[in-house]
């Protein structure tokens, strides 16, 4: 009965504070339908394709284009790979993988720029004997890195668009 009631008691604190669900409604809520109402345009480079595969992925629920887009959502993006250490035969036995995106979500009909933002993260990768296998690393390591990025750019437009319903 106790845990009852301290269950009870932290649900009524969390109304208390306003917190609500982004995705209330699910496909249908506010919030998918403008996310499902951004273009991304082609992004240059194999990071690129990534990342814009991953965007169209999360923006829409059926990963198809948007139809008539409301947003245009521009990326451009910086993929670093550096050696960091350095073994007895000056040979680099670690690398780090660095993605970066600064995206900008502009209105279409207006030219408004809603969102002007960066969105980033990085990997290490172990340089092995094997150049098949650090090259692998290395490529994985872009696809993983793509994947995080989109992610933090549609929480962010998500939280944008959630007051536009």
């Amino acid at each position: 009965m106790m845990r009852f009631a301290a269950l009870l008691l932290a649900f009524a604190s969390l109304s208390a504070c306003n917190l609500q669900p982004m995705y209330a409604g699910g496909g249908d809520g506010a919030v998918a339908r403008s996310l499902a109402e951004v273009d991304v345009p082609a992004i240059p480079g194999r990071g690129g394709w990534l990342v814009r595969n991953a965007l169209t992925d999360r923006l829409a629920e059926t990963g198809a284009e948007a139809v008539n887009p409301r947003y245009r959502l521009d990326v451009r993006l910086d993929d670093e790979l550096e050696g960091l250490g350095l073994i007895n035969d000056d040979t680099i036995s670690r690398e780090r993988r660095t993605l970066r995106a600064r995206y900008q979500l502009i209105d279409i009909a207006s030219g408004e720029i809603l969102i002007d933002a960066t969105a980033g993260s990085d990997a290490g990768i172990d340089v092995v004997s094997s150049e098949f296998a650090t090259i692998a690393a290395e490529q994985k390591a872009l696809e993983n890195l793509a994947q995080q990025v989109a992610d933090r750019i549609v929480t962010r437009l998500a939280l944008e668009l959630r007051g536009d319903g």
